[in-house]
């Protein structure tokens, strides 16, 4: 495991929107320094034929000492901190190359279940300490996100801080839902809830601070948070 590297990870745009909150906020931070740390940023393909490979060559690529995974919720509300991914996928809408797949595993023979390995907890004392809206979440759902979570557990080493943080919508893509519900184009969203993408560029900030401070003070991180 190399030294000095935080692998941030986002998804491109999907389910027809041009934009996506987490391949954003990866862009902003790409090639920054945090606690000391260089911050590399990749984008991961909506696509569960692809995805698998795709990590394994940013793996390969980047060697990281830390992995913060980010995606967008359509429903969240807040800043969400994923404690369990599952060896399962069961889309609710195809992803960007048409697949939908249902009740099937990830993994034949991996984990049912694999813990975040980032310190749950502290992240979520400085995002709220600093303001910001967070929450713990259970289960990193079905779809690509939960996928990306188990497949970058269960190929690191278990000394490797690892885990999930979904992202609210941005507002402007509320809006354009907004509008096309207004113009009789789509269903109105199931949720309005936005965050801008300066106040969740500075949510994974912290993250990634806290996380660097956990793993300077204990050694490791404790799976769960």
């Amino acid at each position: 495991m190399a030294s000095g590297v935080v692998l941030l990870t986002g998804f491109e745009p999907f389910g027809g929107s041009t934009v996506n909150p987490s391949q954003e906020v990866v862009r902003r931070l790409h090639g920054t320094t945090i606690g000391g740390k260089r911050v590399i940023g990749h984008t991961l393909p909506v696509s569960l034929k692809q995805i698998g490979s795709a990590i394994d060559h940013i793996l390969q690529e980047t060697d990281p000492e830390i992995i913060i995974s980010l995606g967008q919720s359509g429903s969240a509300s807040t800043i969400v901190l994923e404690r369990f991914a599952v060896n399962l996928t069961d889309f609710s809408a195809p992803d960007n190359d048409g697949a939908s797949v249902t009740d099937t595993a990830l993994e034949g023979d991996g984990p049912t279940a694999v813990a975040s390995r980032l310190p749950l907890r502290a992240i979520e004392r400085e995002l709220l300490d600093a303001g910001i809206p967070v929450r713990l979440s259970n289960s990193a759902g079905t779809y690509l996100c939960n996928a990306a979570m188990y497949l970058f557990l269960t190929r690191t080493g278990p000394q490797t801080p690892c885990g999930f943080i979904h992202l609210p919508c941005l507002p402007e893509q509320v809006a354009t839902a907004l509008k096309a519900a207004r113009d009789g184009e789509g269903l109105r969203p199931a949720s309005t809830a936005s965050m801008s993408l300066d106040l969740m560029v500075t949510a994974i900030r912290l993250a990634i601070e806290a996380t660097v401070r956990h793993v300077a003070g204990a050694g490791v991180a404790v799976p769960g948070g």
